[in-house]
């Protein structure tokens, strides 16, 4: 088995359906590594099929961290994937191997290693109890005068991360603020990070999106819903855990039909992809790479 690359951190991104999770897994056999999930929804536990998860078979072997942390009743954060990822980072390199993370949640990647520092803004529950009476349109429009890149980014009909971005960028705003920062790294210099992304023309992520969609449902991803459902989930939190479940949810409460949830999901998702985009074109440290490209050469 090879030693961590210099001690290295890899971070893997791209938008959904682009196949970042099968070059994470071939390039973690190549180099010893192991993998960090990047995703906001995957941290839930039987949010497996609504999250794209990745399955056991498709790990191969390679050990996943950040994956199944929660329940889905309970709000997991930015700030709380932080802690969880700087965690299962110290402990690869403690074990002599290479940290690689692998996801499409921007904002949680930068937050963990501190390319974002907002981390540590409070509560603001009067903020909040003001803001939860308004409409996510209402928000987004909000957001936009505070924070205009973020709005750009976040997902705009889910109330909680509005209302969370709008209460971070009040704060930072505040006269003598100073942002905190709680890089990842301890253990090894940003000039040791290596950023990957993967590009793939938008007729074929589209295509693969639709498709991807398509083997969920046939799967079982609408009883996966009604699952979590008995179990307590209630429906607004259904509809704050992301695209799949609230558009699901919402045809489970016989609001929407099979055939527009289906159209509703597709269009979301194709938004979606475009927006973790934007957010990634941020960054010009990431090298971007076809989606079967040979990683090695890296390194």
């Amino acid at each position: 088995m090879k030693s961590p690359v210099n001690r290295k951190i890899i971070v893997i991104v791209g938008p959904t359906a682009s196949g970042k999770s099968a070059l994470g897994v071939k390039l973690a056999k190549k180099l010893n590594g192991e993998i960090i999930s990047a995703d906001s929804r995957q941290v839930y536990k039987g949010l497996d099929l609504a999250s794209g998860k990745i399955t056991k078979k498709e790990m191969a072997g390679i050990p996943h961290h950040c994956l199944d942390l929660i329940s889905p009743k309970t709000i997991f954060t930015a700030e709380s994937y932080a802690k969880s990822a700087q965690k299962a980072v110290k402990d690869i390199l403690k074990h002599g191997k290479t940290p690689i993370i692998v996801g499409g949640t921007g904002f949680y990647i930068d937050i963990a290693i501190g390319r974002m520092k907002t981390a540590g803004v409070a509560p603001d529950w009067k903020l909040r109890r003001m803001l939860e009476k308004k409409t996510a349109e209402t928000l987004l429009k909000m957001l936009k005068k505070f924070d205009p890149a973020r709005a750009k980014t976040v997902e705009p009909q889910n109330k909680r991360r509005l209302i969370r971005a709008i209460e971070v960028a009040k704060f930072s705003k505040k006269k003598g603020f100073k942002k905190q920062n709680i890089l990842i790294y301890q253990y090894i210099n940003d000039a040791d990070l290596v950023w990957l992304g993967i590009k793939i023309k938008p007729e074929e992520l589209r295509k693969r999106i639709n498709t991807r969609l398509e083997k969920r449902l046939k799967a079982g991803m609408i009883n996966e819903i009604k699952k979590l459902r008995r179990q307590g989930v209630s429906w607004k939190r259904l509809d704050d855990l992301g695209l799949e479940p609230r558009w699901i949810s919402r045809y489970l409460r016989g609001l929407i039909g099979k055939e527009e949830m289906v159209q509703k999901l597709q269009t979301a998702i194709w938004r979606y992809s475009r927006r973790q985009m934007t957010w990634f074109r941020r960054n010009k440290k990431i090298k971007w790479v076809a989606p079967k490209a040979d990683l090695l050469k890296f390194f």
